[in-house]
C-alpha cells in the first residue's frame, strides 16, 4: 500500500484523530484511497498522515488545501457533543470553521469530486418515535443543533461551486469513544465491575449504531458527486439506556447500581430519536448491520 500511495487518489478528512475518523480511515484505505487528515496536531500512522491544521485560521486552511489538492473530501472536524460548555465555541467551530474549509476548497476546486459534509439528526429535534426521514422539517431544541442547521445552510450557498453531500448521522457508537458519551461510560463501567453508574434519564429512546456501519456509509458516499442531497446514516431500530443496560447485565453477569444523577438530565432533552434510512440504503445498498449485543461485546473486550 505505501508503495503506491502516490498513486491512489487523496481524500481529505478534517478531524481524522477523533473517534468516527479512526474507523472511518480503515475503511477508506480497505476501498482505496489514501488518506490525509487535518487536525489540531500532526501525526501519522501507518500510511495515514495527519497535518496540523486550524481550521478557524482562514489563510492557513487555505494554504493547507492547495498544498494537499484532494480528490475528495469527509468533514468531520468541529464541536460534537450536545453538552460542550462553552456555546460560542460550538457555533464558531460548527460554522466559521466549516466555511473556511469550503473556501478553500472552492478557490482550489480543479479535481474534487466529491465533498461530504457531516451535519446532525439532532437538527430534527423531538419528533416523536416514528422514524425520521429527510422531508422532516427540522426544529432543533439546542445550540449544537442549531449549530448544525446552520452548517447546512452555509453549505447550500456553495452548491453551485462544489460538489456536496450532507449527511445527518444518528447516535452510534463503538470502540475508542471517549468515556464522555453514554454508552463507553457505561461499559467503563460495567467493565470495572463499579458498584454503581451514575446516569440521566435512562427511558430516552435512542439509535446506537455501530460505528463500523458509519464508516461504511461515509466511504460509499465517496462515489456520489454531490448536489446537495441529504441523507440520515442510521438502522433505524432505537432503543432505550435502560434496555442498554439490561444487555450489558445479559453479558457480564454483572447488576451494579443504577443511579439517576439529576445534572446529566439535558434541557429540551429529546426523548426519541430514530431515523430511517430508506433513502441511504436505497442509495449505497444494504449497510452492513451489526446488533447491539455485537457492538457492546466488541467494545467490553476492548
Amino acid at each position: 500500500m505505501a508503495g503506491h500511495s502516490e498513486e491512489l487518489p487523496v481524500v481529505l478528512v478534517t478531524g481524522l484523530a477523533g473517534f468516527t475518523g479512526q474507523h472511518l480511515a480503515r475503511a477508506l484505505e480497505a476501498a482505496g484511497w489514501r488518506v490525509i487528515g487535518l487536525d489540531r496536531q500532526a501525526s501519522a500512522t501507518g500510511a495515514v498522515e495527519t497535518r496540523a491544521c486550524n481550521l478557524l485560521d482562514r489563510n492557513e486552511v487555505i494554504r493547507e488545501i492547495g498544498a494537499i489538492a484532494p480528490s475528495a473530501v469527509i468533514h468531520l472536524a468541529g464541536i460534537s457533543s450536545v453538552m460542550h460548555e462553552n456555546v460560542g465555541e460550538i457555533y464558531e467551530t460548527n460554522i466559521m470553521g466549516t466555511r473556511n474549509l469550503l473556501e478553500a476548497l472552492a478557490k482550489n476546486n480543479t479535481k474534487i469530486r466529491s465533498i461530504v459534509l457531516a451535519s446532525s439528526a439532532t437538527i430534527y429535534g423531538n419528533m416523536g418515535g416514528r422514524p425520521i426521514d429527510e422531508m422532516t422539517v427540522p426544529a432543533p431544541a439546542n445550540d449544537y443543533a442549531v449549530s448544525k442547521l446552520a452548517m447546512e445552510f452555509l453549505a447550500k450557498t456553495y452548491l453551485d461551486k462544489l460538489p456536496i453531500t450532507l449527511i445527518r448521522p444518528f447516535n452510534y457508537t463503538g470502540r475508542g469513544q471517549s468515556e464522555g458519551f453514554v454508552i463507553p461510560k457505561i461499559v467503563k463501567h460495567f467493565k470495572q465491575h463499579a458498584p454503581f453508574i451514575e446516569l440521566g434519564n435512562i427511558d430516552v429512546v435512542r439509535e446506537f449504531s455501530d460505528v463500523r456501519r458509519v464508516a461504511t456509509a461515509y466511504a460509499r458516499l465517496l462515489s456520489f458527486s454531490g448536489k446537495g442531497e441529504i441523507y440520515n446514516i442510521c438502522s433505524g431500530v432505537g432503543m432505550s439506556l435502560r434496555e442498554i443496560i439490561s444487555v450489558a447485565e445479559g453479558l457480564t453477569g454483572y447488576h451494579p447500581e443504577i443511579r439517576k444523577n439529576a445534572a446529566f438530565v439535558r434541557n429540551n432533552e429529546v426523548e426519541v430519536l430514530i431515523g430511517s434510512c430508506a433513502k441511504i440504503e436505497t442509495a449505497l445498498g444494504t449497510l452492513p448491520n451489526y446488533s447491539i449485543t455485537e457492538t457492546l461485546s466488541w467494545m467490553l473486550e476492548g
